[in-house]
């Protein structure tokens, strides 16, 4: 008996025809929080046809949105910062799909204006420096940038989920 490929292997260069290009970006609506970054490969180099998610809780329930990559790899969201809960710093989970992973790649988005919740939340402390710096934001022009590197030199620390 033969058995078919599923399609978690099989995303290969199919990936891109189910590529949302309408970006559905806005988080949180009237959010005012812009937060931007690109996707990278293990080269450096841009991963344009990649799919970014962030989902966050909020004062409405849970936030959600998603945003395709340019030719330069970049995404963009508007959003607000999430409260903290308990003993965790504010933060935004971020999912990626990408063509080649087989399975969606997961991690969290820290914000760098929390200093002190950030020192005492639990998943950054099970870290290192240089891994915890992979999960928080930077500021940059009143933007709070996040890049996403997939592999190689400064990695983004991913979740198994």
């Amino acid at each position: 008996m033969t058995v078919g490929r599923t399609p978690s292997q099989t995303v290969g260069p199919f990936f891109t025809l189910g590529l949302c290009r309408t970006p559905q970006n806005e988080v949180v609506p009237g959010g005012t929080l812009r937060v931007v970054g690109r996707v990278l490969d293990g080269a450096g180099l841009p991963v344009e046809d990649a799919v970014v998610e962030l989902w966050q809780p909020g004062r409405a329930g849970t936030g959600w949105g998603r945003c395709g990559t340019d030719a330069e790899g970049r995404f963009e969201f508007r959003t607000e910062k999430p409260p903290a809960e308990g003993d965790a710093a504010p933060s935004i989970d971020v999912i990626v799909f990408a063509r080649g992973l087989l399975r969606h790649l997961v991690t969290r988005m820290y914000f760098p204006d929390e200093a002190d919740s950030n020192a005492v939340d639990p998943v950054l402390a099970s870290l290192d420096s240089a891994e915890r710096e992979t999960l928080v934001a930077r500021l940059e022009d009143g933007v709070l940038r996040f890049d996403l590197r997939l592999q190689g030199e400064r990695q983004t620390v991913f979740f198994a989920v």
